[in-house]
């Protein structure tokens, strides 16, 4: 009989425990948590962000090819943004305003990433390219 109280006391008191420790825990990660509703922006979005660019090259209604080129950048890096927001949930107020840090550092390091890229094909492509003119060959 002993051993059945224990064991119950145990049993009761692990229970116990264990609720107020997951009401806790489900209480200080209850914002960091997504809607349906936003998931959905953001899917939304992120669909829209991803098939104006086919739509752009498909079409070829932005004729000047670099026009086209920085339209996609940008796109591009619009939706890093909205992926960070609606799906890694990195705003103002989550976690004491460290995840908009986050999100401004990681907003500078693919402008950096972008700009850099461009700069180095551009001048590759300026440089290193053999001229087609046919009255320059021997």
């Amino acid at each position: 009989m002993s051993s059945h109280a224990e064991h119950h006391s145990g049993h009761h008191g692990a229970g116990h425990h264990g609720a107020g420790h997951h009401d806790h825990g489900h209480g200080e990660h209850e914002g960091a948590h997504g809607t349906l509703g936003s998931y959905l922006i953001g899917f939304i979005l992120s669909v829209i962000l991803t098939v104006i660019p086919f739509w752009l090259v498909m079409d070829g209604t932005i004729l000047d090819k670099n026009m086209t080129a920085m339209a996609i950048m940008a796109l591009a890096a619009v939706q890093v943004v909205v992926h960070m927001i609606f799906f890694l949930h990195m705003n103002g107020r989550a976690e004491g305003g460290w995840t908009m840090l986050s999100l401004i550092f990681t907003i500078i390091v693919v402008v950096i990433m972008l700009a850099g890229s461009l700069w180095v094909m551009y001048h590759l492509n300026t440089n290193m390219m053999p001229i087609h003119d046919p009255s320059q060959l021997p």
